[in-house]
Formats: structure tokens, sequence, C-alpha cells
């Protein structure tokens, strides 16, 4: 077992090597699947291997939710004070270790190193935030009718808390959640994607360090799908809240998996953001946006442009510079200084982008840029397409991947009526210089998050979280409440 542990750390080749960790986390103790299975993890780079996690099941996940219960009986009775300085030792721990986690985010996801130390730095925000949001838990005092009557509401944690985050961001989406239940004094089971484990454990690891108890932290490591580790991580009533990023297919089954028991819940799903560009617009700004925007993590973020709509006259100009752009990007191993964008997790991932560009192609969009895999590998070119119809593939659903298709509009109603066409409603952007515009479109969009002339809105102050199919529930800003219960105490005789 040391041989291995020793030869997994050597694979990341980081300052910390005591960072990787190769076993699950329950109670406290470093832990293997009872049957001993594990989960072998790529690198989508080179879909050479990294390491093993045990591929843990339904025994592993009650043992995980009891030692949760267990830790809740004295971590939900600290002080906010207590858990404020735990986090931001957490978080002092995180920015210490910067280059250590944003290699590890590379390794297991292929994004840049720069991309991923900017996901580290985004990702200690959260704790940093809950931090300080847990010391400003405030109660109130409601005035009653009868003067002898005292209406006082407390807050008090929910509980046992169940974290499933996806692999795009794999340290990011996990403290989003998990820093708001520190900080209300929830404990928590964190199930990280099958793709990329080693975030979460090694966040676990320093939050150990930081002094987080036994058991108020677990993760379970596990490919075992929703059906049996997910399905109790949201029928077990020990667990009071469920929270989740992914699809908006998954979120529904978690949905009603959760119900049986009427937990709090919080859904982040899938999006289909619309980006517009409107003839007042400066276009370099929105090109510009665009690329930050729709090129992310290489086209794999939930709030990243999936629909460009731009307006007739600047059409030409906009497509051109755009593609201008793009066709200088060079992919690669994330690990390369000269790498602006890494592979797609995976060869599905790979098939999914190809389908969506097929079909555009098949209905009469022409490739500007890009445009196909390469072959063998998880890499997907940059792909900017032209003339897209609203019936294609990518215009209805998510791609997730490095494609970008533009459409042509005409006029702001048609362009609303398009970017409010989808079923989920998560982020939207548009681009233009008219005040009153800005106010009538930003108003008019169907989603939970508008950027305006800016093509980026992520941070840890604001609440994230999007309409119709995209979720329940807020992450990030005032998101502590969505881990906390009223309580109501009613003094009389006063």
């Amino acid at each position: 077992m040391a041989s291995s542990k020793a030869a997994a750390a050597a694979a990341f080749g980081l300052k910390d090597a005591s960072l990787i960790k190769t076993q699950g986390l329950i109670a406290g103790r470093w832990v293997d699947a009872k049957n001993g299975s594990t989960i072998d993890v790529t690198n989508p780079s080179t879909m050479s291997s990294l390491a093993t996690v045990p591929d843990m099941g339904l025994e592993e996940t009650k043992d995980a939710i009891a030692a949760a219960s267990k830790a809740f009986e004295t971590w939900g009775k600290t002080t906010a004070k207590h858990r404020h300085d735990i986090l931001m030792k957490l978080f002092s721990l995180m920015q210490q270790h910067q280059d250590d986690l944003a290699r590890i985010i590379t390794l297991e996801n292929g994004k840049p190193l720069a991309e991923a130390k900017g996901e580290n730095t985004y990702s200690a925000s959260f704790i940093e935030w809950f931090a300080e949001e847990s010391v400003r838990i405030y109660g109130e005092h409601i005035p009653a009718a009868n003067p002898s009557i005292r209406n006082v509401v407390i807050k008090q944690p929910v509980g046992v808390v169940s974290i499933l985050t996806p692999w795009n961001f794999p340290s990011a989406m996990i403290t989003r959640k998990l820093g708001a239940a520190l900080a209300a004094g929830c404990t928590a089971v964190i199930k990280p994607p099958a793709e990329t484990p080693f975030s979460a454990l090694a966040l676990a690891e320093l939050a150990s360090r930081a002094g987080v108890p036994e058991g108020v932290i677990n993760v379970v490591t596990t490919d075992k799908g929703i059906q049996e580790v997910g399905r109790e991580l949201c029928e077990n009533k020990d667990v009071r809240k469920v929270t989740f990023t992914g699809s908006t297919n998954v979120a529904k089954l978690l949905y009603r998996m959760s119900a049986s028991t009427l937990k709090k819940i919080s859904l982040e799903a899938g999006g289909n953001a619309p980006f517009i560009v409107f003839s007042d617009a400066d276009i370099e700004q929105a090109v510009e946006g665009a690329i930050a925007c729709k090129f992310r993590g290489s086209g794999q973020t939930c709030v990243c442009a999936n629909r460009i709509y731009v307006q007739s006259s600047i059409y030409a100009e906009f497509a051109s510079r755009l593609a201008d752009k793009v066709a200088a990007f060079k992919i690669g191993d994330g690990l390369e200084e000269s790498t602006t964008h890494g592979p797609l997790i995976h060869g599905r991932a790979v098939e999914k982008v190809t389908s969506h560009v097929e079909d555009a192609i098949a209905k009469g969009a022409q490739v500007l840029v890009g445009g196909k895999a390469v072959p063998n590998t998880n890499f997907f070119k940059p792909t900017v397409l032209s003339d897209v119809p609203a019936d294609a593939l990518s215009s209805c659903e998510e791609t997730f991947g490095p494609l970008a298709a533009l459409t042509k509009f005409e006029t702001e109603d048609e362009v609303i009526k398009l970017a409010n066409s989808a079923d989920v409603g998560l982020a939207g952007y548009f681009y233009s210089r008219d005040i009153g515009r800005v106010w009538r479109v930003a108003e008019k969009l169907e989603v939970g998050m508008v950027g305006c002339n800016t093509g980026l809105i992520s941070q840890a102050a604001i609440p994230f979280g999007g309409v119709k199919e995209s979720g329940l529930g807020r992450e990030g800003g005032h998101g502590i409440a969505e881990y906390m219960n009223d309580k109501l105490i009613v003094f009389g005789g006063i």
C-alpha cells in the first residue's frame, strides 16, 4: 500500500506529496472500499493513468452519513467565531498550497495551469466569504400585537448535508457548497465525480490540517452512479439537505429522490446561455467577452455562451474577428506553458461536440475555424461556425465544448424570443451601449444571472443560480441561508 501511495504522489509531482490521497475519508480515517474495488483516474490530456481511488458503495455511504451525523452533535453547537477561525485557516492553507492544488486540477481535469490557478483562487474565495458570513448569522425580533408576547427567530444549522459535484470545476464546486455548510454549522458527505476525485481529497486533507474535526467532512469516492450512492445520499433520513451541480436530467432524479423525506435542496443544473451582440455594441469588447465566456475550460462550463446571436449589420465583422482570435489558440497539455486550451474530459464529450458540429453543417452552417476532433485523443479543435440555424442541436442543447455557434438576428424582439426559447435559464449575456436597451433586455431575459457587457459573472459574493429547469436555490452570496432553519420562539407572560 505504501509503495502504491508513493507512486501516486510521484505521478502528480507536487511539492507536498501528502496532498495526494488515494483513499476515501470517513470519520477521520482514510479508507478503501470494503470490497477492494477501485477506480482508475486518468489524465485527459495524455489519457494515461494517474492513480486509483476506492470505488465505494452503499455500505460506505451509510458509514459516511453516520459519521457526519455523529460529528454534527458537537460541530453544530460550535460558535460562529470558532467556525470562522477554522475556515480562515483553511483559506490560508489553500493560498499557501496554490501551486500544488492547481497542478492537481490540471492533471485530473485537463484545463491549462493558469486556469487551474484561477479556479483555486475562486475556490478559496468561497471559504473566505463564508467564514465572514458565519459571524453574521443574525436572528430577529418580530413585534407582537400582544404586549406580553415576544417573538424571536433564531437560525440553526440543518444538519448533515450531501454534496454532489461535477468534474468541470473539481475544487470550486465543492467549496461553494462546503464553505456555506461548514460556516452554518453543518457536517457533510461529499461525492466528487469519478473523473476528478483528487481535488476533493486534497481539500479534505487541508481542512483536517486547519482543525476541522473528524467526521465533519467525509468523502465517498465512487463510480456507482445515482441509483446506488446518489439515492442513499438523497433518501437517508439523517441527511437534511442535498446540494448538487450537474445536468438537468440528474438534477430531476435527485429532486424526486430527496422528496421522499422532504429535504432542503439546492440544484444548479444545466444551462444553454444566449450571448447577444447588438449593432451598437463595442465589437472588440464583445469578441473578447465571447472568448472569455465561451472558451473558458474549453467550453465545459455551465454558464458559458452556448448560442451566440449577432445583429445582422455587424455579423460579418464580429464573425471575422472572433474567428481570427480563435485560430490563434493552441490546444495541448495543460502543464505546457504555451497551451491556451486543454482537452475535453473524455471521449464521450468529444463525441457530443462532434455530433453538434456535424448536425449544424448538415443544416447549412459554415466552418470558419476548427470543426474537427484530433484523432485518438480527447482534444477537439476550438471551432467557430457561422449561419447556424435555430433548429440545430447546438441551439437546442448544451454543447459543453469549444464550439462557438453564430446565428444572425434582425430585431431586439426576435432575439429575445430566441434567447428565451430554451427550457433552461441559468445565465445570459448581451452587449449594447444603449442604456434603455440595457435595462430592457436585462429584465426580459429568462435567466437567473445576466452579464451585460461582460462575459464573466462568477464571484463568491453574488447569488449564483438559475430559473426554469436550471435549478433551485442560490449559492454564494447569502447562500448560507440555504443551510439553516429558521426557528420561531414565542415568549409569553412578559
